[in-house]
């Protein structure tokens, strides 16, 4: 008999929320009438008659059982999850809407009373209303226990569409034929004359039908198995998606593909650029080529996510020696072993050096075995809120650091130096915007300074904003707090930021330090700025969830403001000075930027060096905002020794 009333109410859970939400929610309707007809009758002793004379009474308690018990039940959370309902918790959430249901209640008809009602209604219609409530959400359990888990396991087999039904497509399809964790069912493609058509045994859909489709068949992924298609109609696809609510998974590039069959591993998550929709200029190879191949490259900072991309891209153009300074051992290590069986195919040396930047001697040992062509300074304290609260450690890596390396490549003849620098550079709010300021200025002072050396050291500079997926960066946070279900944290409603991916960052620095000839800052174009709040919106949609606000309180997960932290801007900006000059690459610029001729900077320098020595972090700060143009600090200092400092 079990059996068959769970088979019969099996429908239910399919139902849409809302739907089981109403139907549950007259049930309990019916439980207030029923338990106050019940109450009439243990009071009487007989059933009331409905007449026309006597139905009024039973019906103004009833009236103030509904208008009391169902918001009560509304608040406390009756209808939120239905058929998993159950345990001691949920008994108790029973417990306490009905004791104050009951409170309530018996207020108005046994303490104040109503005339024609006896006063006893107020007492025993709750008793039977908490056994009835509590009995039906019990029985809901028992019938429909079985039926909820294994609708349960039904849902953990997603229901996929491909997108795409050309040779990708078919191969991806294939590769899943005997995937478990997921179902394809069918196929989207955007030439109209495959509608309809039958691929394997799976329907080409519309791609305008996803909405649709995501609930007729159940959808809850879409793989992009597009290797072809440009950025542009990517971004036109994604957004088409967004309203679908399904979790959006692409393959890699058609040059990623090449070497083998699409197989289910290739599947990943969307690249940042994807999401933003940026198109990518390839590579000039002239340029990528012209101070690596068969030369000897050293890399600092090899371990961070710059260093090791930087990295990755030199060993693509075959240097003859790779060398990698961090200070990190494990990110050393790391970066050497991937490195090394990228290798295995070419002749390149790739060796690992631990090393600081800021200690003078390890780095003319290193610079003096081996003599680099090229030193690419990718070094540094980045992270702005750590940086603020720890500014003496930025002063000393990234300002003395850089300049001790710098010095010692132009001892030991280093025919170019570029140091990667960032927007928050220009007009700094914080200490490591300021403190790369200061490192430019140390290059532009000390390539002046080298102008009349026939065999000098060619100094530049490549400026550019944020690199997504870097150490820091907001998308792998997004993509864990998504994870996790929110809430997502975005500090202001107004920040925006430029983005730029990691590799195309790389590839722009690499071209940038070929065509420099001496003291050359380049700013590379980072497109148009992005809100953050609009890209944690797109990341949340394209997972599959909805923003959850006060216009969609039922929404997935929520977008919480949690205010800008020390020493964070706005909006950045990439040119100090005028319009910059345009160059022959199409995403490369170049600024012409006033700088401190290089007596007067050194002189700087040692004030500088002379408040590390005294702990003198107001001097510090002082000395900063006298050197870069437009430092302008809303915040007091915040460096954790200072502050501990005054309270002892």
């Amino acid at each position: 008999m079990f059996k068959f009333v769970q088979t019969a109410t099996r429908p239910l859970l399919t139902l849409p929320r809302l739907v089981k939400r109403l139907v549950v929610l007259a049930v309990d309707m019916s439980l207030c009438v029923l338990t106050v007809w019940l109450a009439y009758y243990l009071r009487l002793g007989e059933w009331i008659v409905f007449s026309a004379n006597s139905v009024w009474l039973p019906l103004v308690a009833v009236f103030v059982s509904l208008i009391t018990a169902i918001p009560i039940f509304i608040v406390s959370g009756f209808y939120r999850a239905i058929f998993r309902y159950s345990g001691l918790a949920a008994l108790m959430s029973v417990i306490k809407a009905i004791g104050t249901y009951a409170v309530i209640y018996a207020s108005v008809f046994t303490v104040y009373g109503v005339s024609g009602v006896p006063r006893t209604i107020g007492l025993i219609q709750p008793i039977l209303l908490l056994i009835a409530v509590g009995t039906s959400r019990g029985l809901a359990r028992y019938w429909l226990g079985d039926a909820y888990h294994d609708q349960l396991k039904l849902n953990q087999t997603a229901r996929v569409l491909i997108y795409g039904a050309g040779s990708a497509g078919r191969q991806l399809a294939a590769a899943m034929s005997n995937n478990t964790a997921m179902k394809i069912v069918g196929f989207l493609d955007d030439d109209s004359t495959l509608h309809g058509q039958l691929l394997n045994s799976l329907r080409i859909y519309d791609p305008r039908d996803l909405p649709s489709l995501a609930s007729s068949l159940g959808v809850s992924d879409v793989l992009l198995a597009l290797p072809s298609t440009n950025r542009r109609r990517k971004s036109e696809i994604l957004e088409q998606m967004r309203q679908a609510k399904v979790a959006v998974r692409t393959l890699p590039s058609l040059t990623e593909l090449a070497q083998g069959k699409v197989t289910t591993t290739d599947i990943r998550e969307l690249d940042i650029d994807e999401l933003l929709g940026r198109e990518v200029v390839s590579p000039d190879f002239t340029l990528m080529e012209r101070n690596i191949t068969d030369k000897i490259v050293l890399v600092t900072g090899a371990g961070g996510s710059i260093g090791s991309e930087l990295c990755r891209q030199i060993l693509y153009v075959r240097p003859r020696v790779l060398l990698l300074i961090e200070q990190h051992e494990y990110a050393l290590y790391s970066v050497h072993q991937e490195l090394s069986l990228k290798a295995l195919s070419r002749t390149a040396k790739i060796i690992p050096l631990l090393a600081s930047v800021r200690d003078e001697d390890r780095l003319r040992e290193i610079l003096t075995a081996w003599k680099p062509h090229i030193i690419y300074h990718a070094a540094a304290y980045k992270h702005v809120p750590l940086v603020e609260h720890n500014p003496v450690e930025a002063v000393k890596t990234n300002i003395f650091g850089t300049l001790k390396i710098a010095k010692i490549a132009k001892e030991t003849c280093v025919k170019h130096f570029v140091l990667i620098s960032t927007d928050k550079a220009v007009r700094p709010t914080n200490i490591m915007g300021a403190t790369k300021r200061v490192a430019e200025m140390a290059l532009q002072a000390l390539a002046a300074n080298e102008a009349v050396a026939a065999e000098s050291t060619t100094f530049s500079i490549v400026r550019f904003g944020n690199v997504l997926g870097s150490s820091g960066s907001v998308v792998p946070l997004f993509r864990q707090q998504i994870r996790e279900g929110g809430p997502v944290t975005v500090t202001h409603e107004g920040i925006t930021r430029y983005f730029m991916s990691i590799p195309e960052a790389a590839q722009l620095v690499i071209q940038a330090g070929a065509m420099a000839t001496g003291g050359d800052l380049f700013l590379l174009d980072m497109g148009e700025p992005v809100k953050i709040i609009d890209l944690a919106q797109r990341m949340i949609e394209l997972s599959g969830l909805s923003v959850r606000n006060e216009t969609n309180p039922d929404g997935d997960i929520e977008i919480k403001i949690i205010g800008l932290r020390p020493g964070e801007k706005l909006y950045e900006e990439l040119l100090i000075g005028d319009k910059p000059n345009l160059t022959k690459h199409p995403k490369i610029m170049m600024a012409l930027e006033e700088f401190i001729p290089w007596p007067t900077f050194d002189r700087q320098m040692s004030e500088i060096q002379n408040a590390i020595t005294m702990s003198n972090m107001k001097q510090i700060r002082l000395s900063l905002e006298q050197l870069v143009a437009g430092y302008n600090s809303d915040y007091e200092v915040v460096d954790w020794v200072t502050t501990q400092t005054k309270l002892t």
